[in-house]
């Protein structure tokens, strides 16, 4: 059971938790940051025409393995039967070329399909058909993963030089003045700031045990500066009798008029306000040395390995699919159905070898070559 200093003592720390929580509800109510949605926004049109050009690819490669099949089956009513042409020489025998680029198409499309399927299904281990490459070795992804981005693209000296290089602290340091000038210029923050200053010093003042502490310290402290005047002893003394009160009573009667002498000079809070923004850009270097060492200290305690590693062992194998296709989705379909596309060429090939690499050699060199001329240009 809890004593009455155990309850009176929680009481205080609840009421000061409180005072203090007020003080954050002011300041937070007058802060006004508003960049960070037009930045997401302009992050997200960064990213938006990228994804467009893939969709657009994705839409034309979409109805190749339809169309794969549909020739699949019309080749089983009709396959270029006894139709033979003579080019330059060479006879060409097209009978049987629909159902040879259709079946080579599908099974190019199918290859792909099974082998991105098999890097995340099945999820959990089965007897007979096993477990998907990614799920049954997420631990040394996880590991492999977060040593590649604390080693190459996220390590505490990288981070330090983006942000020596980025000025980082001094712009945010300049905002945050800006941004303190335009609060503290407020009538309506400064009353408000006032108003929690006075209930503050109040509450504290009428609090026994705090005036009783703070009058003993008073004493404390007055007594040994007179330890060696005989004379102002003996004349507090004097004054403390004929007042009929020690001196810690009246230092007690003294600091229970601190509310009324703080409404009359509150004053000070707008002089302080007023000096606020000067002061701090007046030690703006240091407070850019001090944040600085602050960051560095923290960027040199981050484990970054360990927290991404940490952090990908905890997705099961459901949320790491999830993760990483919402990543490369459009790529893998990509890839996926680009394999009909290589399979109905190779089914060409299959038809007429020579006749088919020639052209593709030639097709080849052309793209090669545009592509060159255009990079160049």
């Amino acid at each position: 059971m809890k004593t009455d200093p155990q309850k009176k003592k929680e009481q205080e720390t609840k009421e000061d938790e409180n005072h203090f929580a007020r003080l954050g509800e002011i300041i937070s109510s007058y802060l006004e940051f508003g960049s960070d949605g037009k930045r997401s926004e302009r992050k997200k049109a960064s990213v938006q025409p990228h994804h467009n050009g893939k969709l657009r690819i994705l839409k034309f490669l979409r109805p190749i393995p339809w169309l794969l099949g549909g020739l699949f089956i019309f080749s089983f009513m009709w396959d270029f039967q006894d139709v033979n042409v003579s080019v330059y020489g060479m006879e060409l025998h097209f009978e049987g070329i629909l159902r040879i680029i259709s079946v080579s198409g599908m099974i190019g499309f199918l290859t792909n399909w099974i082998a991105i399927t098999m890097l995340f299904r099945p999820l959990k281990k089965r007897p007979l058909l096993g477990q998907g490459l990614i799920p049954a070795h997420k631990n040394r992804i996880a590991f492999r993963l977060s040593r590649a981005v604390s080693d190459d693209l996220i390590n505490p000296d990288l981070i330090k030089q983006k942000i020596s290089e980025s000025r980082a602290i001094s712009l945010y340091r300049t905002q945050a003045i800006r941004h303190v000038r335009r609060v503290t210029a407020r009538e309506d923050f400064r009353k408000d700031l006032k108003e929690w200053v006075l209930g503050y010093i109040n509450s504290l003042i009428q609090d026994p045990e705090f005036r009783q502490k703070i009058s003993a310290h008073l004493l404390s402290e007055l007594e040994d500066a007179l330890e060696d005047k005989v004379l102002e002893k003996m004349a507090l003394k004097t004054y403390s009798f004929f007042r009929g009160q020690t001196l810690q009573q009246f230092i007690e009667e003294l600091l229970a008029k601190v509310p009324v002498s703080a409404e009359r000079n509150i004053g000070f809070v707008e002089e302080y306000l007023d000096e606020l923004p000067h002061r701090i850009d007046q030690n703006s270097e240091k407070i850019d040395d001090i944040l600085t060492q602050a960051v560095y200290k923290l960027i040199n305690q981050l484990n970054v390995q360990t927290l991404v590693e940490e952090n990908l062992q905890k997705y099961d194998e459901q949320k790491l699919e999830k993760m990483i296709l919402n990543a490369t989705n459009e790529q893998l379909k990509t890839i996926q159905y680009l394999g009909a596309v290589l399979g109905t060429i190779g089914g060409f090939v299959i038809w007429e070898p020579l006749l088919s690499l020639a052209i593709l050699v030639v097709l080849f060199g052309t793209v090669v070559l545009a592509d060159r001329f255009l990079f160049e240009s």
